[in-house]
């Protein structure tokens, strides 16, 4: 899928709300088959960001494109293509949870009763309840079939799993990695629990202050950033160490605790064995990368 047209596009899109600085000249293209997470803290831009995709926010300057048409121009055909799920999203209070799916399903031709079945099985969903009295976790259960179960090209989910209990959550992985098994569909995770995005997602994009500041394969990113436990074959370690630029060195005489960027495995072992020392290395954490990389 690496030479398909991307799905959506952003060409130097900016956007403000009075003094703030919401989007700062983003680029991003995001092809279909991906498991995206869009990755930030409050107020970093991400909602801002997904809202353009379905031109619920239009820029204030530069380009957004999803399925190949403008934003502003956004149709039935393109909308009928893209499920949404926002934790703060709004639903018919005074239905019940049969009624809403039932309401919802009736407006697209694709809606697939099989896994709304399977899902409402799997996920312990009453049917008879008002929407209203439902849990917050039960809601964003429902939200999240509501979003799914017309199985669209293009899958938003906003901070989705914030109110489901960790059983629910790992479910809910299970469903994406599933859903995601159709080679054209796209899904874009944005969610503040990292280790549960970094279960799924094969790409990752960061962003801080309204910018975009990594937007990489995960793989990629990992491979960036490596965890170094540095010990001393002969007494303590020397005040300067044989590396560059490295970031949070813990030191106690004879051992170094620091992460190094841009080493390859065999590069540092070679460093450690000119140096007399012993090393021991490993990957980060999604969430370690993460604070590495906006701090």
């Amino acid at each position: 899928m690496a030479n398909a047209n991307p799905i959506v596009q952003m060409r130097n899109v900016s956007r403000r709300f009075g003094h703030i600085q919401a989007m700062a000249k983003v680029d991003l293209e995001i092809s279909p088959g991906r498991i995206m997470g869009l990755l930030g803290a409050n107020g970093a831009g991400k909602s801002t960001l997904l809202r353009h995709i379905i031109g619920l926010y239009l820029a204030d300057e530069g380009e957004c494109v999803t399925f190949g048409t403008d934003t502003a121009k956004l149709g039935p055909g393109e909308l009928g293509r893209i499920g949404y799920v926002h934790q703060e999203g709004e639903l018919l209070g005074w239905m019940t949870v049969s009624q809403l799916v039932r309401y919802v399903s009736a407006y697209y031709h694709g809606w697939n009763r099989e896994l709304e079945e399977k899902y409402i099985s799997d996920f312990d969903i009453s049917l008879k309840d008002r929407v209203a009295s439902l849990s917050p976790g039960q809601r964003q259960k429902l939200a999240i079939l509501l979003a799914i179960g017309f199985e669209p090209d293009l899958l938003i989910l906003d901070e989705p799993a914030s109110a489901l209990d960790p059983l629910a959550r790992s479910q809910f992985l299970d469903l994406l990695l599933q859903i995601i098994q159709n080679e054209g569909r796209t899904i874009i995770i944005s969610s503040h629990i990292l280790s549960d995005v970094e279960k799924v997602i094969d790409h990752a994009v960061i962003m801080r202050k309204g910018e975009i500041v990594r937007d990489c394969s995960f793989d990629e990113l990992r491979e960036q950033y490596i965890k170094v436990t540095l010990t001393s074959l002969n007494g303590d370690l020397p005040a300067q160490l044989p590396f560059r630029n490295m970031i949070g060195c813990e030191r106690s005489g004879s051992t170094a605790v620091f992460i190094v960027q841009g080493y390859t495995q065999a590069e540092l072992e070679a460093k450690a064995k000119d140096a007399n020392c012993k090393i021991e290395v490993r990957t980060l954490s999604l969430e370690e990368i993460y604070k590495v990389v906006v701090s």
